[in-house]
């Protein structure tokens, strides 16, 4: 019975449930062209209970790398970084799951969590699953904006009709 319970449950776990958690994003739902963006992941460990063959079996799928698919023709992973938050006085710094766009528009973001698991039969030890479950996320839009600075020699109180000032329309780039 364990020998055909080990046969099939690499099968079983592709077939489970698997949230694949979710791909989080520095600053959002916008971002700058030519700026760095953070990414990280939210995944957690889940444990699943199945019948196989009459046998009672808990799986626990643990997720161990991650991959994101940016959207613009270029990814990231899989690696073992899931990433993390930035404070957001240091949004804009290169982190280990950061990208930079180089277009303005609107991206699809995916994230594939790659999850090892370990089953038991019956309340027994735990065994290791071979291989990797991989599971995706829901796509998630981010907006790619360019921003344009422009410096000036006067205030509005200096010049009035200076560029920026209110009632001034602005000069196209």
């Amino acid at each position: 019975m364990l020998g055909q319970i080990a046969a099939q449950i690499q099968t079983k776990f592709q077939q489970l449930p698997i949230n694949a958690g979710s791909s989080v994003m520095q600053p959002s739902p916008h971002t700058l062209r030519g700026a760095e963006t953070n990414f990280y992941a939210e995944a957690a460990e889940q444990t699943f209970a199945v019948d196989m063959l009459g046998q009672d079996v808990s799986i626990i799928a643990k997720p161990v790398q991650y991959a994101w698919s940016y959207g613009d023709g270029t990814s990231l992973g899989p690696q073992t970084a899931a990433g993390g938050p930035l404070p957001q006085d240091r949004w804009g710094e290169k982190t280990l799951t950061s990208h930079v766009y180089a277009q303005t528009g609107d991206f699809p973001v995916v994230l594939t969590t790659h999850f090892q698991g370990t089953y038991s039969v019956n309340g027994g030890p735990p065994l290791p699953i071979p291989g990797q479950g991989q599971f995706s996320s829901p796509s998630q839009t981010v907006s790619v904006w360019r921003s344009i600075t422009r410096n000036y020699a006067d205030t509005c109180l200096q010049n009035p009709q200076g560029q920026g000032c209110p009632g001034v329309a602005p000069t196209p780039p």
